[in-house]
């Protein structure tokens, strides 16, 4: 396999935009990321294009990446429609730079686009909620139950509020009776990652808050407040995924794959059991040649900030019931021993479904460029993106693990 470098990255800020059509979010998002890696559209051999909802939610199906990309001149070359939930967009830079590894291109692009929002709501919950076994989502609620961690109540999922917010409620509990974790180091967790989305020009939302705001904040899910949960949200990203060789003499700045694992859930894994994450992580240590000591910037797929608590001790950086130490000293924080979601992570940053892990990409290409700005970490070598989605049983139904270096 031949090694792969990420040429250049680019993003729309992500938001609520009414006004905007996802082709208009694409083309923002590959045009910033063809001036990101210095390339012309013609240079561009393949496409893999991520989107989750966008049938559901604009009507458009089965060949999105070809009317997204196609005003943009990038026609006549492959194009591959990619959909696996909330991990699309990892998905789809997965397969890109499998195609790029094994030799079949030289030059991918990888591209995430997502229009979630709506002025009914109930059509974005009920998208939402189609990540499931719909067969089977009164068993999913059965497991939790048995966990003995109280009742999942499903009144109102789908309506106000995604029904994965229980799911996640339920993990918080369950960290609450193991390990002594409060819900106050879940609302520390929204905290540090509003401050990172403050300084974070592509953030849906860019307000500071306090613990105590956070904590003040509408119930979502008992022990979940709305701002410790991800808001609906549009927005599209890319990434331009060449050849080592290809990038030379381009860029002075590569980044490059370390590792990529991709792997889907389970049947029947018990909450703290032997998860997808612990499954998959050792795969990418061992593929990038590092050990969890090695990391110094972190993407985390925190649907709420709750999922942030868990990754912490799956990904090894901790040990487990180790997590709420960790946030209790800032250790997570920009300038702490491991730097987690910089960006503001979905909680602050957005989640447009289709578009979220390459979003998360965006933000360790730049920080290990040197080009984050104000949330910069200093001088760091790895970083690693770990973007989930949909549920089965009582873990996700797909996952994505990729590790970058220097």
């Amino acid at each position: 396999m031949r090694k792969v470098v990420v040429l250049g990255v680019g993003m729309t800020r992500f938001g609520k935009f009414l006004d905007r059509s996802l082709k208009d979010l694409s083309r923002e998002a590959v045009e910033d990321t063809l001036r990101h890696a210095g390339i012309d559209r013609k240079e561009i051999e393949a496409a893999y294009v991520s989107s989750s909802m966008a049938g559901l939610m604009t009507g458009q199906e089965s060949i999105r990446g070809q009317v997204w990309l196609r005003p943009l001149g990038i026609e006549g070359i492959p194009i591959f429609n990619v959909e696996n939930a909330c991990a699309s967009a990892s998905s789809a830079f997965h397969l890109g730079w499998l195609s790029v590894a094994a030799g079949l291109y030289d030059c991918v692009l990888a591209l995430g686009a997502e229009k979630l929002y709506d002025r009914d709501k109930v059509k974005s919950f009920m998208a939402l909620g189609t990540a499931v076994d719909i067969e089977e989502v009164g068993k999913i609620i059965e497991l939790i139950e048995a966990e003995g961690l109280g009742g999942v109540s499903t009144e109102g999922s789908g309506e106000n509020r995604s029904i994965f917010m229980d799911f996640y409620a339920a993990l918080a509990r369950y960290y609450m009776r193991e390990y002594g974790a409060r819900p106050e180091h879940f609302g520390k967790l929204s905290v540090k990652n509003h401050y990172n989305g403050s300084l974070n020009p592509h953030a849906q939302y860019r307000e500071r808050v306090t613990l105590q705001e956070v904590m003040d904040s509408p119930m979502i899910s008992y022990p979940l407040t709305r701002l410790m949960c991800a808001p609906i949200s549009d927005g599209a990203a890319a990434a331009i995924i060449c050849s080592e060789e290809y990038a030379r003499g381009r860029s002075d700045k590569p980044v490059y794959v370390a590792a990529t694992v991709n792997q889907s859930g389970i049947s029947d894994v018990p909450l703290g059991g032997d998860g997808i994450v612990r499954r998959m992580v050792p795969l990418a240590y061992e593929q990038a040649g590092i050990g969890p000591g090695d990391l110094d910037v972190v993407e985390v797929h925190d649907a709420t900030s709750v999922s942030e608590y868990g990754f912490m001790e799956d990904l090894g950086v901790c040990d487990p019931g180790e997590a709420k130490d960790w946030i209790d000293r800032g250790w997570t924080e920009i300038g702490g021993k491991v730097a987690f979601n910089t960006s503001g992570g979905l909680v602050t940053k957005g989640h447009p479904v289709g578009a979220t892990g390459l979003g998360m990409i965006a933000e360790i290409v730049w920080q290990l460029r040197g080009e984050a700005g104000e949330r910069q970490v200093a001088d760091p070598r790895v970083g690693l993106t770990l973007n989930g989605g949909g549920v089965l049983g009582t873990e996700p139904a797909a996952m994505s693990i990729h590790i970058f270096k220097r």
